[in-house]
């Protein structure tokens, strides 16, 4: 049987001081027990670190999804509403065909929103085509192709790394000009200043009057990958592009005063409701979307997440703490002889407990701490565009979750260790 030191206890009051003192002194106490039985001690904790790393790992990579997606939605704009025809969000009072039936948003719908709306700071008209191949030479890019019109810059963030945005003259005459993303740039005009320069779109010359600062990509990108986009006007964009088929989605900028857009919105209803006659009996046949729908409807995919991630630790947390509550009351039978001498020198029955329970407790925090640590270690693999980071809080999260296993896990072998009879406990062998 190993052997474990022996600390005289003499009769104490409970003063606050020495009951901190008496405290200090389990916890020594429970650190010597774990440093004579190192293989029991790692074989006990694996339990619980398996347990804690899988909660955290989830956590961690769910809070690192949702501040991608974060990130994501606000490229679609701040206090921003889209008038489309198809909604964010497809709920049960219409039917699916329904949609089907409604009439495409249009350029006038624009305009009459950009001179009636008194709700608005700013009205944009944007259009958008995807995988177009844009030209500069030998070098050819499939990029997303946006056509937008002059007030864009004020309802999204356009980030303008050389040149400059569109002039007013450019976008009333619909010219052959573009803002390229920066990865377009490096692609198109290597080693070479893109501004001033030619490219080809669908055949024809555009020149390059910006290039976007580097935005880089994300797990979920609306819109695209920035740093592979092209702004062009609006009206260039419909020549191309919608000649057969117009169509066109409105974003529409709201005022900070305005709580929760309501205004805005029912404004923007009442305009669309009137231009297209419907009667009061008559439901919508055009969606207000709002980028917080979006951002709803990913959060219950994290909190679908966070719950598997929950029942996948616990199994290996609830036997990490079988295996704990096991090994204490196995060396609860080692140290019997010990609790008893310790009992006759005055040790009170809290502070057997208390031995007992921190040693449970610190047995329980080690494995806590080596399942963070290999949280924390993942944090550095790569994983694309997709940055890890393990956030304070999931580390408290981790470590209180041991903490509590090993309170659970020992209560009863400490309970059972400090009711020892300290004349049967002397004699036991």
């Amino acid at each position: 049987m190993p052997s474990y030191p022996i600390y005289p206890v003499t009769v104490l009051a409970l003063s606050p001081l020495k009951l901190i003192r008496q405290i200090l002194e389990s916890f020594r106490f429970a650190w010597q027990a774990l440093r004579s039985n190192l293989l029991r001690t790692t074989l006990s904790l694996l339990g619980v670190t398996i347990g804690i790393f899988a909660i955290i790992a989830v956590f961690t990579m769910v809070d690192s999804l949702e501040r991608n997606v974060k990130e994501s939605l606000s490229t679609l704009g701040d206090r921003v509403v889209y008038v489309q025809k198809w909604p964010f969000e497809f709920g049960s009072e219409y039917r699916w065909w329904k949609y089907f039936q409604w009439p495409e948003p249009t350029y006038n719908d624009f305009r009459a929103m950009e001179e009636r709306l008194e709700n608005a700071e700013a009205v944009c008209a944007m259009g958008n085509k995807g995988n177009v191949n844009v030209k500069n030479g030998n070098n050819v890019l499939p990029v997303r192709i946006s056509g937008v019109s002059m007030d864009y810059n004020q309802v999204a963030d356009v980030p303008i790394g050389e040149g400059r945005y569109f002039a007013p003259q450019e976008q009333e005459s619909a010219r052959n000009v573009a803002i390229i993303g920066s990865e377009v740039g490096e692609i198109l005009f290597p080693n070479q200043y893109a501004v001033g320069k030619t490219m080809k779109i669908n055949g024809l010359n555009f020149q390059v009057i910006a290039v976007q600062e580097k935005q880089g990509a994300s797990i979920v990108n609306f819109g695209g990958n920035p740093d592979r986009r092209v702004l062009i006007p609006y009206g260039t964009f419909a020549k191309l592009f919608q000649s057969l088929r117009p169509s066109v989605t409105i974003v529409v900028k709201g005022y900070e005063t305005d709580k929760n857009l309501e205004n805005l919105e029912g404004e923007i209803r009442g305009l669309m409701r009137a231009r297209r006659s419907l009667k009061p009996t008559q439901d919508d046949n055009f969606a207000i979307n709002r980028p917080e729908a979006v951002a709803k409807a990913i959060g219950g995919v994290f909190a679908v997440l966070t719950i598997a991630g929950w029942v996948i630790g616990s199994f290996s947390i609830l036997v990490g703490g079988f295996g704990i509550a096991n090994i204490m009351f196995v060396s609860v039978k080692e140290r019997v002889n010990i609790i008893g001498i310790q009992k006759s020198l005055g040790a009170k029955n809290y502070f057997i407990l208390f031995q007992f329970l921190f040693e449970a407790v610190m047995l329980s925090l080690v494995g806590g701490l080596v399942g963070v640590f290999l949280v924390y270690l993942l944090s550095f693999v790569p994983m694309g565009s997709l940055d890890v980071i393990l956030s304070s809080g999931n580390v408290i999260l981790g470590l209180g979750t041991s903490s509590i296993i090993g309170v659970l896990a020992g209560i009863l072998p400490a309970i059972s260790a400090a009711r020892l009879d300290p004349v049967t406990a002397i004699r036991a062998k």
